[in-house]
């Protein structure tokens, strides 16, 4: 028994092999902390209902008999379809005072698509109306995040001349 090193016996984790394995197992234990911290930063500064945005607009208000009529266009360009997208509206008078409740369903909104939706105030004549107000959403079947998620995309402007706020 003449070779080199034969007949020696190496210490557990001492061999070549043992020393890869060790540095390889270490070097993934790091890489996936190093993941997961990432992930945890990432996450933690993100809104909970991250998504295309849901754009609502107040395009027209119009007399139609007793009532103003509403044009709404709402810009569903950047998400998903939206079974049921129902809102719930008031519309104050020109003095800031609350003077007409309305519950409207503005779905189904196609995903990456533009609609536009009518409905009326019944018994408000439009020269009564100073601001409208996205008070809450009472639907959103098919919306990333659910109602929350859908009232946190959504955002309002209008054309109309009579403000449109959330």
């Amino acid at each position: 028994m003449s070779g080199r090193g034969a007949g020696r016996r190496r210490g557990p984790g001492v061999g070549c092999g043992s020393v890869a394995s060790g540095l390889a197992a270490l070097g993934l234990t790091v890489a996936l902390a190093g993941a997961a911290a990432a992930q945890d930063a990432a996450g933690a500064g993100a809104p909970a209902a991250a998504g295309a945005p849901i754009r609502l607009q107040l395009n027209r208000l119009e007399a139609s008999g007793e009532a103003c009529r509403a044009t709404v266009v709402i810009d569903n360009l950047k998400g998903g379809a939206i079974k049921s997208y129902k809102v719930d509206l008031f519309a104050f008078d020109t003095e800031g005072v609350a003077q007409k409740r309305v519950a409207v369903e503005l779905g189904p909104l196609p995903a990456r698509k533009t609609t536009v939706k009518l409905f009326d105030f019944a018994g408000l004549t439009c020269p009564k109306i100073g601001r409208v107000l996205l008070n809450d959403v009472l639907a959103c079947e098919g919306g990333e995040g659910g109602r929350e998620g859908c009232l946190e995309r959504t955002e309002t402007e209008t054309k109309a001349g009579v403000p449109l706020d959330r």
